[in-house]
């Protein structure tokens, strides 16, 4: 299959890389941490079947720029110029913190034909994120401490033991998340203090959201909470592992909330 490349201009004028494959309505997938337009191509390849499905670059990742101060009304602007370099109406789908992303740019009034996002990781009320994690992250980064700062992520933002960290780290997987720290971090300011934002509430679009059966309990709870605050949204849990669903499980329930003429 062919990808065409292309680039969007963002607000502030950083390139914004992107690239489309498939026919059909338009789907556009937005990573989650430690992911560039690559990361969900087993997910792609399945919706390429009946949908054209863009994937992006977002900032400080792969082929796109980076710059300076990042906020993360920078990343809802992206988002933005991608879906306008388009030229017609886009579906979203988020995944993990790019699912809160997609839901903070839906409440902003990027325009989106439906939204689906599959587990974005807020917390309840007994699953706190650390308080400062963010600012943390961010000068862990700055003073080149990368492992110490995906050690960090892997903790308080996953929430995983001490022991799995250390076995990580003896995995190729640990590179790659080394590679990613820097904008670890612009996750980190999304997620914000892990809690749904209120302004949620505020979003039009319809919106689908997905949880793993198999995930720990405050994921499915995100997922109903986040469902409960946005009018109309549709919940729904799906088998599967830890934070993630197979493709072939997945993309049919993405498919049907697509189509669906409501």
């Amino acid at each position: 299959m062919i990808h065409v490349i292309h680039i969007a201009k963002s607000a502030d004028g950083t390139p914004i890389v992107f690239e489309r494959r498939g026919a059909g309505p338009v789907v556009v997938v937005v990573a989650g941490a430690g992911n560039d337009r690559h990361g969900d191509e087993p997910l792609v390849a399945e919706l390429t079947a009946e949908f054209s499905v863009v994937t992006y670059d977002r900032r400080g990742r792969g082929d796109s720029g980076d710059t300076a101060p990042y906020a993360v009304e920078r990343e809802i602007e992206d988002l933005a110029a991608v879906v306008a370099a388009l030229g017609e109406p886009a579906i979203v789908h988020g995944i993990s913190s790019g699912g809160a992303l997609a839901l903070l740019a839906a409440a902003a009034g990027v325009p989106m034909a439906r939204l689906s996002v599959f587990e974005p990781p807020y917390r309840g009320e007994s699953e706190e994120v650390p308080e400062g994690y963010a600012e943390e992250m961010r000068e862990l980064v700055a003073a080149d401490r990368w492992d110490d700062a995906v050690a960090l992520f892997m903790m308080s933002a996953v929430g995983a033991p001490e022991e799995a960290v250390a076995e990580a780290k003896e995995t190729p997987v640990w590179a790659e998340l080394r590679s990613f720290a820097p904008t670890l971090v612009y996750d980190a300011f999304v997620m914000r203090d892990a809690k749904v934002p209120g302004e949620l509430t505020s979003i039009a679009t319809p919106v689908l959201v997905v949880n793993s059966n198999g995930s720990t309990d405050w994921l499915k709870t995100a997922a109903l909470v986040t469902a409960k605050v946005i009018p109309g949204a549709l919940q729904v849990g799906l088998d599967g592992e830890f934070h993630s669903v197979a493709p072939e499980r997945l993309a049919p329930e993405l498919s049907a909330f697509y189509r669906d003429p409501r």
